[in-house]
């Protein structure tokens, strides 16, 4: 689990990973104050917050236990800064959140995404992971925008 440029999110990095959230177009980064406030009052076992930071915060990730499961946690969001993207951020991310569940002995990871076409690349980067094309709920998001899920065993 180790990587130098990967640390938890702090308090300052808000501004910026609420510019990651809005150039992503992840959802309305007003919501962040709200989604960051228990992890922020010390809930780290149930949400983890991290940044990737090697000249400035270029990357954050989000993910958090399943609720009424054993060892299954969900990654609910990563966002990477555009300019960025293709250069192996987002897999020593993944990599990293991996590492760390697996410290923690979780089981299983899902991950979910958009079934639109501008999402083909976020899609195939997590075939490219190695993670399994578990389920699609057809409409989930709005007409014609279906939700994937994906799922890696982590152990």
């Amino acid at each position: 689990m180790k990587n130098a440029f990967i640390r938890a999110m702090i308090r300052d990095d808000l501004t910026r990973v609420g510019e990651l959230v809005d150039m992503n177009e992840m959802f309305p980064s007003e919501m962040l104050e709200d989604m960051t406030a228990p992890f922020f009052a010390g809930a780290t076992d149930a949400h983890q917050w991290i940044v990737y930071d090697e000249n400035g915060v270029d990357g954050v990730a989000y993910y958090v236990p399943e609720q009424l499961t054993e060892g299954t946690w969900n990654l609910l969001m990563i966002a990477i800064e555009k300019k960025s993207h293709g250069e192996g951020i987002g897999t020593k991310m993944m990599r990293y959140v991996e590492a760390d569940l697996q410290q923690k002995s979780v089981r299983v990871l899902l991950v979910e995404t958009s079934g639109v076409p501008e999402f083909e690349r976020t899609r195939g980067f997590y075939d490219m992971l190695g993670y399994d094309r578990e389920a699609r709920i057809r409409d989930y998001y709005s007409a014609g925008d279906d939700k994937v899920i994906f799922c890696k065993s982590l152990v």
